[in-house]
């Protein structure tokens, strides 16, 4: 089924607990702090079931019903494509900036089921309650979000833990006939507070010992023992959307999860007891890949409104004729460009990891998420540069234009040639949202760590490089010549 925006809207009507601060959250479709974000979720339901859109949106599966196309298994590279666009398409209807939205996790999901062995290795059924939980999310459009890391301090001891530091990250405190007992807190629920269920992982290595924290299972929000605990929500402070456009319908929030004598049945359990196989899922099966993909076309879509802000910014300054200011926006226009070019490479070179399917290719997709990862900042940082002190000069807000006095000296005073000082205010209170604010502060951190450490990023990079093809050309080239006989050498000097 494709589920309506109003479906979805009231599925998160169901009984979740969901804290802001120590406030016990009814309803997050009308709270102030969620409801705007709450509608733009809806929109993309909508928005994909429209004529313009579903023919690319959906697809029929094996049962004849309609399906969301992120639930698509690519068996070519048209499928990749329409995957692509799907993807596409969403961040272009939230400008990149809902990074886990409803394709994302469901990307992950649909990637599993290439190793169905590779569970049911591990636990007796698992490969069947996997295929069992993909037909149940494509079938009801169930909106995921996921909770795969431990808090900090909570992670493999060699690599992060201090000695003594003991933190109740999740894990399977008690099991029976009937299924897991899951007590603790993961991180980093993004999306939760508007998502249906959580699929509970481990995308950091764990080590041995830590085998009861390697669970793999889908947790529907609303069962008893759950709550999310979400960050300052930045939609709740917005004055306006004319104030803050992005921070007023498009702050996913993230949020810690716990679980508190948590029942889990078996059918949704999928790995168990296994630390090094509860990471290894993701990596050897195209799950990773798959759901990365969707963060890089999300990203280049962020990318389009950054340069036409960076743009826009040398317009409204007047700077355009600048060699400087050409440079730069040269050097943006070029960076997005190859970004491009980066994502359509993942497709042109498609992988099959399994007969009968294709993935994007996993190195182009890791070098991909590197130069999004190690740049977003830089990017940022240009754009501000362009801007200038613009935002700082404005009224605190709009409310300025409510005094006839006050709002004739400020079209007075702030406008330009060629632009009223509202139009003026308008662009630069969205420029700053989106480079200098609160909401701004989140994407700079969440740019550089949604995929995890720096050096868990650069890992990718390098576990999946053809190393013996890079070591071999320089073998050839050293294999072409030999060490000179005694008398063969040619002394420049002498000559």
């Amino acid at each position: 089924m494709l589920k309506t925006g109003q479906q979805h809207l009231e599925s998160l009507r169901d009984g979740r607990k969901v804290y802001i601060g120590d406030e016990l959250v009814e309803d997050v479709t009308t709270h102030p702090a969620f409801r705007n974000a709450a509608q733009s979720f809806a929109m993309i339901y909508d928005r994909k079931r429209d004529p313009e859109n579903v023919d690319v949106m959906a697809f029929e599966d094996d049962d004849g019903e309609i399906c969301s196309s992120w639930y698509l298994r690519p068996k070519s590279r048209d499928d990749l494509r329409k995957r692509r666009e799907t993807h596409r398409r969403v961040a272009d209807w939230t400008c990149g900036l809902i990074g886990r939205s409803p394709d994302h996790v469901a990307s992950f999901v649909t990637g599993l089921l290439w190793d169905p062995d590779l569970f049911e290795d591990n636990l007796k059924g698992s490969a069947a309650n996997l295929k069992a939980y993909y037909d149940y999310m494509r079938k009801n459009d169930t909106f995921a979000c996921y909770t795969v890391l431990p808090p900090q301090g909570a992670r493999q001891p060699e690599l992060y833990q201090r000695e003594g530091l003991t933190v109740p990250t999740l894990r399977v405190t008690a099991e029976d006939k009937e299924g897991i007992t899951l007590n603790g807190m993961k991180m980093l629920g993004t999306s939760a507070v508007f998502s249906n269920e959580t699929w509970v992982g481990n995308l950091l290595p764990l080590g041995e010992e830590q085998a009861a924290e390697s669970v793999t299972c889908a947790v529907p929000l609303n069962w008893a023992g759950v709550s999310i605990w979400a960050r300052k929500p930045f939609e709740r402070f917005a004055v306006s959307e004319f104030d803050a456009p992005f921070a007023w319908k498009f702050d996913e929030t993230d949020s810690m999860v716990i679980f508190e004598d948590v029942k889990v049945p078996w059918e949704r359990v999928f790995t168990h007891n296994n630390a090094a196989l509860s990471r290894n899922i993701y990596f050897e099966t195209p799950s990773h890949a798959m759901g990365n993909h969707q963060s890089n076309v999300r990203f280049q879509e962020k990318l389009k409104l950054i340069v036409g802000i960076a743009r826009k910014s040398a317009e409204l300054n007047n700077v355009l004729q600048i060699p400087a200011v050409r440079d730069t926006l040269g050097r943006l226009a070029a960076a997005e460009a190859g970004l491009g070019a980066m994502i359509a490479g993942q497709i042109e070179d498609a992988e099959e990891m399994a007969p009968g399917y294709l993935n994007v290719n996993r190195r182009h997709m890791y070098g991909t998420l590197h130069w999004c990862t190690q740049n977003y900042a830089i990017l940022c940082e240009t754009v501000r540069e362009l801007m200038g002190g613009g935002p700082f000069q404005m009224p605190a807000d709009i409310s300025v234009i409510n005094n006839p006095e006050l709002k004739k000296k400020f079209e007075t005073y702030w406008s330009v040639p060629g632009q009223s000082a509202i139009e003026r205010m308008k662009f630069l209170k969205l420029g700053w949202d989106l480079l200098g604010s609160d909401f701004a502060g989140r994407h700079q951190q969440y740019e550089r760590f949604y995929a995890g450490p720096a050096f868990i990023n650069t890992l990718y990079s390098f576990m999946n490089c053809p190393w013996d093809e890079m070591t071999g050309t320089v073998d050839r080239v050293l294999a072409g010549y030999d060490v000179p006989a005694a008398g063969e050498m040619r002394h420049m000097a002498a000559e």
